[in-house]
């Protein structure tokens, strides 16, 4: 048996009198990165000294380290913790208690059973507990008997090792607070995998994990959900010293969350905040911007620059009142209150309420695809102008408007983030990155606007944004490489009738095939009814001698134009089938099928990885007629590119593979005019198919000439090399 004679025989200095010195010790003597040990490692480290169970005290101490049942990761974690202790102590120079604290009283064969130990007995009898350690084994001998020496010689060293676990507590022991890294708290691979996706500090994984919500660890690197829901325990042991929540929208599937849930997520504040939330401080709301006109002379009903931002917005083309009323159906009616999250870590953020004074933005809710755009350049300049200039919009000049044109180009890392994070994630930021010169040059066409509109009213006296310099790119504003050849469409059609029979595989047939025939923008789409459709019949003319009668779908487009596109017949009759399926009348001028969406909802069922959707909320009916989202269908279609990208992986086509993982949906607007103009088109006719406002930007897609010309380039270089090899 080894000698302890120096660790039983250890002086334990007061805690209260060292603290601050072995904090000063330690700063010099720790390592940069060193774990920082809570109150928790003490609790569980206390268990294990008294030979208790720890099975309890891990699991709701020190679970965040990993299961109980890898007892070589327990074995490891209270290895580390002595190791800790003997350090904090050796810091103190108190090296007898150094050792002390790594003796290991289990390992001690010597300890008999029969009798409980004195630690034991004073938590039976705490009356004793302030008692002298004499008076305490009289009272122990009083009721057990006399033990024998190893017995005492043993419970004088588990005495020894508590007495010297309550001093270090004292001493080091700390909470975990927002700013902290992960790294001091969590073990290293643990802490690696998340820095690895960039959360470095306590408070970014819990922005992280309200920011995205159920299954926040998703797109991490080895944190499954054993971690992630160890993670979440740690986080809510530890809550009131990090001061930070994690809210109970977590705990529940994005479909399962009603929006007032998710709008109690960000409280608003005067900060990184979309338009909705941001708070504008009184002094520079534009009240007394200087070039304001006087209040009796404007013509808008607005005191400040917020609010005459929201008038501008909102006369701009906004969506129908049917649009709107679904709109808001959809955001209203397709998430429910759901279940209550399981996880005792898990709380509700309390409801935010209006400020007083502040103007009901639910319209913002219900906004065209041209307002969002509106309303992100605003937001932005809003943002910049009073977070980084200290200005109101009613006061900046051209000046600051060529320093906001320099900003949009390289806006700072705090500005930027993922474009997935929606509106209600703590995750939101005003810019990806920072912005390309066509679109620098379209933020300063639709401020330009904003500032004519505010002139025209009386608002303002001038626009910073006349004669402001656009950046010059080289780069065409339309990108027509965008787009599939002849033999990736069809290929993709191959994979297409490859997958298997569902309602979302017709739904998907439906859709790419309208899509391509006509040219459509994916809003179009998913807007477009039964009731816009149009039989027209002509007479024969002098051109070819030819009657000629077909479909044309009624389209209000971007910037509220309307135009009419045809429609193929074969089209119309795959829509004519699909409405069969969906248990509407096939004839699509019945005028029960007016109201019904080309493309509508499809029922729940398992039918595949391209075709598959969560099941719907219990209670909530689809209806045949009902239509889908652009983003349910922006969805669907890159899964499919996706799945079509897998295929030609297997085949080694690693170029057409790269070009199907880069397809969005609006590749199949690209795709229908690049083949239908070098199917021999009219440029003019695609013009007014496509919508386009500019002939110029449907010239884009003209590539027979340049085809041509390489054609002709490539004839002269042959004819050239073969009359120099036949001088040679």
């Amino acid at each position: 048996m080894h000698d302890y004679t120096d660790a039983l025989t250890t002086v334990l200095p007061d805690p209260a009198g060292s603290a601050q010195a072995g904090a000063s010790a330690g700063e010099g003597a720790s390592p940069r990165g060193r774990r920082k040990l809570h109150l928790g490692h003490f609790a569980f480290m206390r268990a294990v000294v008294q030979g208790l169970d720890t099975r309890q005290s891990w699991a709701r101490y020190m679970r965040i380290e990993g299961e109980h049942g890898d007892r070589r990761a327990v074995r490891a974690t209270i290895a580390w913790v002595r190791d800790e202790f003997a350090a904090a102590a050796r810091r103190e120079r108190r090296h007898g208690l150094a050792r002390l604290v790594q003796v290991d009283l289990t390992a001690l064969k010597d300890a008999p059973s029969a009798l409980p130990t004195l630690e034991a007995f004073l938590d039976a009898h705490p009356e004793w507990r302030d008692s002298s350690q004499a008076e305490q084994w009289e009272a122990f001998e009083a009721k057990h008997g006399k033990p024998d020496v190893r017995l005492q010689r043993h419970a004088r060293l588990l005495t020894k090792q508590l007495d010297a676990l309550h001093w270090l507590e004292a001493l080091i022991a700390q909470p975990p607070l927002a700013g902290d890294a992960l790294g001091a708290w969590l073990n290293p691979a643990l802490a690696g995998h998340l820095e690895k996706a960039g959360i470095v500090t306590v408070a970014q994984l819990i922005e992280r994990i309200n920011g995205v919500g159920f299954r926040w660890m998703g797109a991490i690197k080895a944190i499954g959900r054993a971690k992630a829901e160890r993670i979440l325990d740690w986080l809510a042991d530890h809550e009131a010293s990090i001061g930070l929540a994690i809210g109970s929208h977590v705990g529940r599937p994005r479909s399962a969350l009603a929006p007032a849930e998710l709008d109690a997520v960000v409280r608003p504040a005067t900060a990184l905040r979309p338009l909705e939330k941001f708070r504008v401080p009184a002094d520079l709301d534009g009240r007394h911007g200087q070039f304001r006109r006087p209040r009796q002379d404007c013509l808008l009903d607005a005191d400040n620059d917020y609010a005459a931002v929201l008038v501008w917005l909102r006369a701009k083309t906004g969506l129908t009142p049917a649009q709107r009323k679904a709109k808001t159906e959809r955001r209203l009616g397709a998430r429910g209150a759901g279940q209550p999250a399981a996880a005792s870590a898990l709380r509700s953020f309390p409801a935010i309420p209006a400020a007083p004074g502040t103007p009901d933005l639910e319209w913002l809710n219900a906004l065209s695809h041209t307002q969002r755009a509106y309303r992100k350049e605003a937001e932005r300049l809003l943002l910049w102008a009073i977070l980084e200039r200290g200005k109101p919009l009613s006061s900046l000049t051209h000046e600051d408007a060529q320093a906001y044109q320099a900003f949009l180009a390289d806006p700072p890392p705090a500005w930027c983030g993922p474009r997935a994070r929606e509106r209600w994630s703590p995750l939101w930021r005003p810019f990806e990155k920072g912005l390309s010169a066509p679109a620098q040059r379209q933020a300063v066409v639709i401020l330009g606007s904003l500032y004519r509109f505010l002139v025209d009213k009386n608002y303002l006296i001038g626009n910073p944004w006349t004669d402001l310099a656009s950046p010059v790119s080289s780069a065409p504003r339309l990108d027509a490489r965008r787009s599939f050849s002849a033999a990736q469409w069809l290929f993709a059609e191959r994979c297409l009738a490859a997958l298997p029979e569902s309602p979302m595989t017709h739904r998907l047939t439906v859709a790419l095939h309208l899509l391509y025939a006509s040219g459509l923008r994916i809003s179009e789409a998913v807007a477009a009814k039964a009731g816009d459709l149009e039989w027209v019949s002509f007479p024969a003319d002098e051109a070819d001698g030819q009657a000629i009668d077909g479909w044309l779908l009624h389209v209000i487009g971007k910037g509220g134009r309307r135009r009419e596109v045809p429609i193929p017949y074969e089209i119309t009759s795959e829509l004519s089938a699909y409405f069969d399926r969906r248990g509407l009348d096939t004839d699509l001028e019945d005028a029960e099928n007016k109201a019904a969406h080309l493309l509508g909802k499809a029922p729940f069922e398992a039918a595949g990885p391209t075709a598959t959707r969560r099941p719907p909320r219990p209670g909530l009916t689809v209806r045949a007629a009902d239509g889908i989202s652009a983003s349910t269908l922006y969805d669907q279609i890159k899964a499919f590119f996706t799945d079509c990208a897998e295929s030609l992986k297997a085949q080694g086509n690693e170029r057409a593979e790269r070009r199907f993982r880069q397809a969005s949906t609006h590749w199949m607007r690209h795709t229908h005019a690049s083949h239908a103009i070098a199917g021999g088109m009219p440029v003019q006719v695609a013009q007014q198919n496509l919508g386009h406002a500019s002939l110029a930007t449907t010239t884009v897609y003209v590539k027979t000439e340049t085809r041509d010309r390489l054609r002709k380039v490539e004839a002269f270089w042959g004819k050239a090399e073969e009359r120099r090899r036949v001088g040679g």
